[in-house]
C-alpha cells in the first residue's frame, strides 16, 4: 500500500470509524455490440469487451455517525457506483456500513461504450470482496440489473447476455484476435432513458436479420474466426438502422472495404461505430491512422484490441 493510500484510510476511519474492508477491481469497457435483438421473446446483446477500463476502489468502514444514513462518499458523477454498492450491501445484509468509493474511469459516457456498466459491475464485485465475498458473474449482473440495464461485461470471454432481465447468460468462447478502430462522430445517447421507450416492435421486424447476426457470430466465436464474426456484426449493424440510425454508417461500411476490414458494428443504443480487423494482419495501427485522415469531422477515433470480459481483482 502507497504513503498516499494509507494516510486516506487513516483519514477516512477518523471519518467513518473502523476500516472493515478494502478492494479494487477493475471491469472492461465494451465497443457497442457485436449483435443485439430479441431471441425467443427476450432482449440479448452479445458483447464486444475492449482494452479500455474502468477501475472501483472500495473501502468500507463501521458507521459511527449519529445518523441512520451511513455516509458515503464517491468520485462526482459517480452516482450509479453509489446505487451499485448500496444494492451489493443490502443483498449481503451489510447495509449499515459507510463507504468510501473511488472511481477512476476514462471511457466516455453516454456513446455506448459500456462505462456505466463497467463502473456498476467493478462496484458490486469490489464491494463483495471487501467483505470477504467473490461474487459468480451471474450475482454480478443481478445486483447490477437491480440498478440499471447492464452490458455483460461481467462474464468471460464473448457472451450472450439478456441486458434487460438477465434472463439468459451465455458465454459463446474466447475472441477470435480481433482489433477494433472506433469512430464516434458526436452525440450522445442515455441508455437507461433509450431502454424506456418500447421498441420491441422495432426489434421483432429485424428478427431474421439479428437471428442470422447471431448465427454467424456464434460460429466465428467458436472458430476463432474473425471474418464470420465481421459478417454477422455488419449484418446487425445495418438491422439496427430500423431502430436507432447512425448517419455515418455508410460511409463507415465503405471506410471498412477499402482497408480490408472483416466488418462493421455498433452501439445499438449508443453512438459509437466499430471498424472490425483480422488482428493476425497486424493493421490496426495504420487503420487507426488511414481513419484519422478519413474522418476528420469523428469527434473521437479510438484503437482497440477485442478481449474476452471478466472483472479482475486488483491489489490493494
Amino acid at each position: 500500500m502507497s504513503t498516499t493510500d494509507q494516510n486516506t484510510n487513516e483519514t477516512s476511519a477518523q471519518d467513518h470509524g473502523e476500516l472493515v474492508g478494502s478492494a479494487i477491481v477493475r471491469a472492461p469497457g465494451v465497443c457497442g455490440e457485436l449483435v443485439q435483438g430479441i431471441r425467443d421473446g427476450m432482449y440479448f446483446l452479445v458483447t464486444c469487451p475492449v482494452d479500455f477500463f474502468s477501475r472501483v476502489r472500495v473501502d468500507l468502514y463501521n458507521n459511527v455517525s449519529n445518523s441512520n444514513t451511513p455516509e458515503i462518499e464517491a468520485t462526482e458523477g459517480c452516482s450509479k457506483a453509489v446505487e451499485a454498492l448500496l444494492a451489493t450491501l443490502e443483498y449481503l445484509d451489510r447495509s449499515g456500513l459507510a463507504a468510501r468509493i473511488n472511481v477512476g474511469n476514462p471511457i466516455p459516457r453516454s456513446k455506448g461504450m459500456g462505462s456505466s456498466s463497467a463502473d456498476v459491475a467493478a462496484t458490486v464485485a469490489a464491494t463483495g470482496l471487501a467483505l470477504g465475498v467473490e461474487f459468480t458473474p451471474d450475482v454480478v449482473a443481478r445486483i447490477a440489473l437491480s440498478v440499471e440495464p447492464t452490458d455483460g461485461v461481467m462474464f468471460p470471454g464473448v457472451a450472450l447476455f439478456d441486458h434487460r432481465e438477465g434472463r439468459t447468460a451465455e458465454t459463446l468462447g474466447p475472441p477470435p484476435p480481433m482489433e477494433i478502430v472506433a469512430l464516434d462522430f458526436g452525440g450522445a445517447v442515455d441508455t437507461i432513458e433509450f431502454n424506456k421507450v418500447d421498441r420491441r416492435s422495432l426489434w421483432e421486424s429485424v428478427h431474421a436479420e439479428t437471428s442470422e447476426a447471431l448465427e454467424l457470430v456464434r460460429s466465428g466465436v467458436r472458430l476463432g474466426d474473425p471474418a464470420l464474426v465481421g459478417q454477422g456484426s455488419t449484418t446487425s449493424a445495418v438491422a439496427s438502422q430500423q431502430v436507432l440510425p447512425k448517419p455515418h454508417l455508410a460511409a463507415a461500411q465503405d471506410f471498412a472495404k477499402d482497408v480490408g476490414a472483416v466488418g462493421v458494428n455498433v452501439g445499438h443504443s449508443g453512438t459509437i461505430i466499430g471498424v472490425l480487423l483480422d488482428a493476425r494482419q497486424r493493421r490496426g495501427k495504420s487503420t487507426f491512422r488511414q481513419a484519422r485522415e478519413a474522418f476528420p469531422d469523428a469527434e473521437m477515433v479510438h484503437h482497440f484490441r477485442l478481449m474476452g470480459g471478466g472483472l479482475q481483482s486488483v491489489p490493494v
